[in-house]
């Protein structure tokens, strides 16, 4: 249909050229040959049916990649997400004003090639500057519009504050999966933001040739389903993106400070990295170490050791939340239930860590 619309154009085109030229370059020819008026008042119609014809020659070889040029034109702006897409035309139109406004200095230019080409160079870069700052800077005019919704949303009715916290997730959290019964117990308030290069990012492990890697990515996609559609919490797919930026944890720090929000993970350095630019940062692990059970030195418990430590002599066991236990002269032990003593416990981001003696060995002293 489109390759039909272009060729009836390129003939309307051609023949409306041909029927206004067409007595000029009779003359011409009759200068030329010196045949005499022949055929003048048949001369507008003819060059019509001359440009016609050759316009409709043209168009055949050209409408296929002008047919080709608009579907891919389509196909990138239909691939774009909306959010860029009217940023873009924002800067766009932004960025045609001062070109108008430039339109009479230009026009009053005694050379009359620039005064006829220069308004259209000078809009047309000032009009794609515009483009690509609102294109490329989409987050931070964002941020700005959203400036005045965040301090209304402050004072809420009667004074109470109803201003809503992005968690913004990083790709760990999600495949970690805790994050979901969390989510279902209420702890978490405000709304998840889950960013489009963390689902690329999934995705792209999900496709991954390692099993492994795969069934992890996997995981986290089925992670996010369940928050969307079994819990009552809001997400928010952000849209945005940073290209001048390859890491994907930078990426993070930057859409919280952009958004003011936090980001939650379960990475540890991702966590310094985010103490160390003032980013608020919720760490699963730090959530998990504060729940578990309080365990002093000098408790008693019974434990199995299951395997040796990387010290000689020593066992390893395991409590139900998976906290290490490492019990100094323990590798007899490995395979049976043992009665244990608590000497210290070692705490950090990281997870935790007890170290224990057995209760025979202080029996014996």
């Amino acid at each position: 249909m489109l390759k039909k619309v272009f060729t009836i154009l390129f003939v309307v085109v051609g023949g409306g050229l041909g029927y206004q030229f067409g007595p000029a370059l009779f003359d011409l020819l009759n200068s030329l040959l010196n045949f005499g008026q022949v055929l003048e008042p048949l001369q507008s119609y003819i060059g019509a049916v001359v440009g016609a014809g050759l316009f409709f020659l043209l168009a055949n070889w050209l409408v296929d990649y002008i047919v080709n040029t608009i579907h891919w034109g389509e196909d990138t702006l239909l691939k774009l997400p909306i959010i860029d897409v009217m940023f873009g035309a924002m800067g766009l139109i932004i960025g045609l004003i001062p070109g108008f406004l430039l339109y009479l200095p230009i026009n009053s230019i005694p050379i009359p090639v620039l005064r006829d080409f220069l308004p259209l160079v000078v809009s047309g870069l000032l009009g794609y500057l515009g483009f690509q700052v609102g294109f490329r800077k989409r987050d931070e005019l964002m941020s700005i519009f959203s400036i005045g919704r965040k301090e209304k949303a402050k004072k809420g009715s009667g004074g109470i504050a109803a201003n809503v916290e992005h968690k913004i997730l990083d790709t760990s959290v999600i495949i970690d999966g805790r994050i979901a019964d969390i989510c279902r117990t209420g702890f978490i308030e405000g709304e998840l933001v889950i960013p489009r290069f963390v689902l690329e990012e999934l995705q792209h492990i999900a496709d991954s040739s390692d099993a492994l890697k795969r069934n992890r990515g996997r995981r986290g996609l089925d992670i996010l389903n369940k928050i969307q559609k079994e819990l009552k919490v809001k997400v928010q797919i952000h849209e945005g993106d940073f290209e001048d930026v390859s890491e994907v944890d930078s990426k993070l720090v930057k859409l919280a400070k952009v958004l003011n929000g936090k980001v939650v993970t379960n990475d540890f350095n991702l966590n310094k990295v985010c103490e160390l630019q003032g980013v608020p940062v919720l760490n699963i692990n730090d959530l998990a170490n504060a729940v578990k059970p309080v365990v002093l030195p000098g408790e008693e418990m019974n434990v199995q050791v299951i395997k040796d430590g990387k010290e000689y002599g020593q066992g390893v066991a395991y409590l139900d939340d998976g906290t290490m236990i490492v019990v100094e002269g323990g590798r007899e032990f490995i395979g049976s239930d043992l009665d244990v003593l608590v000497t210290s416990v070692l705490q950090t981001s990281a997870g935790r860590m007890i170290f224990a003696k057995p209760k025979l060995l202080e029996k014996a002293l």
